[in-house]
This record gives C-alpha cells, sequence and structure tokens, in this order.
C-alpha cells in the first residue's frame, strides 16, 4: 500500500471502464499485426531499403512501446498494451516467415522473444514518464537515450548493398523525428522539458562512449 501511495504520486491512475480497456487492448494488437506485416512486406526485394533498415533495429520498437504506454489510463494496462503489441508484431512477422518462407530465424526468434517477455516490465515503468518528480524524469529519458545512442551509431551502418549507404543520412533523420515526437509528448510542460534533454543527452554519450547497446545486443539488433 505504502508503494503504490509514493507510485500515486508520482502519477495518478485513471480508471477505465471495461469498454475502455478492451478498446485500448484490441487498438494495440492491431497496430502490432499492421506493424509487423509491413515488417515483413519491407524485406521484399525491389522494396527502398530504407524501411528494412527502420523495422530492423530498436528505435522504432521503442519508439511505438514508448507511446502506447505513456497514453495508457494506468501502469498495469500500459503493460498489457505493450506486450500484445510485441506477441502480435512477432506472431505475424515469424508465422509468415515460416509458412511462406520456410525459413525459421531461430537466433532472430529468440532475441525478440526475450525482448517481448521483459515489454510488460518495461511498459509499467514507462507509464510514470509523464508523472512528477526526478523518478519522472530519468524515466522520459530513457528512450530519448536509446533513440540517440542507436541513431548516432548509424553512422557505422551496416548496409549489404555498398550504393545504399546514401540511405544514411535518411535513417538518421527519421530518428531525429522520433527524437523530437519524444520530447513534445514525454514532459509535460517546459521545466520537465529543460531536465529530461540533459538527462537523455548524458546517458547517451555514455552509452555510445562505451557501446552499451553493442554489448547488450551482440549484434542481434537489427535481426528481426
Amino acid at each position: 500500500m505504502e508503494v503504490n501511495n509514493k507510485l500515486n504520486q508520482i502519477r495518478t491512475t485513471h480508471k477505465s471502464s471495461t469498454k475502455q480497456t478492451a478498446f485500448s487492448i484490441v487498438n494495440a494488437m492491431i497496430i502490432g499485426v499492421i506493424l509487423g506485416l509491413a515488417a515483413k512486406l519491407v524485406d521484399a526485394p525491389g522494396i527502398n531499403p530504407i524501411f528494412d533498415n527502420i523495422g530492423g533495429r530498436l528505435g522504432i520498437w521503442v519508439f511505438v512501446s514508448t507511446l502506447l504506454s505513456i497514453f495508457s489510463y494506468s501502469p498495469k494496462l500500459a503493460a498489457v498494451k505493450v506486450f500484445t503489441f510485441f506477441v502480435s508484431t512477432l506472431t505475424v512477422y515469424y508465422v509468415y516467415t515460416v509458412l511462406f518462407l520456410h525459413f525459421p530465424p531461430m537466433k532472430a526468434i529468440i532475441f525478440w522473444g526475450i525482448c517481448a517477455v521483459i515489454s510488460p516490465v518495461c511498459a509499467y515503468i514507462m507509464w510514470y514518464a509523464r508523472g512528477n518528480g526526478l523518478f519522472s524524469y530519468i524515466v522520459s529519458a530513457l528512450p530519448i537515450t536509446i533513440l540517440l545512442s542507436e541513431g548516432f551509431k548509424l553512422r557505422h551502418a551496416y548496409l549489404p548493398i555498398h550504393t545504399h549507404y546514401y540511405l544514411i543520412p535518411w535513417l538518421m533523420g527519421i530518428y531525429l523525428i522520433m527524437i523530437f515526437a519524444l520530447l513534445f509528448f514525454l514532459p509535460k510542460n517546459k521545466t520537465q522539458f529543460l531536465i529530461v534533454l540533459p538527462i537523455a543527452l548524458m546517458l547517451s554519450f555514455i552509452m555510445i562512449y562505451f557501446n552499451v547497446l553493442g554489448r547488450i545486443f551482440g549484434g542481434m539488433n537489427g535481426l528481426l
């Protein structure tokens, strides 16, 4: 009870009706199905590789799941929505891959399966990003930090066809758009914005310097 009281001081939950809850979950499922199918279809030859390089990295999934989390009635609903989103996305993507392409990429399935399993915990915490206090500021900075870190690393991105390296500035531009969008939606006011941005910049510098994403994912990022 004491923990709940402290969490409510950060951000107060809003009661939702059964209809609102169901609509939120179904909506997350539909978004997951659409993005999962889109991510698979952009693998096809002849499709501009910029789309495949977006779908195959963490950034877009961190961005979408962050928005799903913060615009929820409660942290519990945020956890359910994001888990539903990832399960829907991965189910569509890999069922299509296995049934129609007869190719079971086990390493990628395991990697993204682990991401889906831990996603409810991340979503639960992320819901408090639009709250009050230092905890909210740090939580708000985390997805921005990931996007900044991965976006910066794109300058060394591996693109299979050498002539596609011209796409790197475009990819970095898309990451900037996602970062600006999160900076718009996450902070509740100007004061929070002025605190969150320096925290994100500092954390991203640390992650880039110590190659945190590379050490954690060991080359798996990009195998969706």
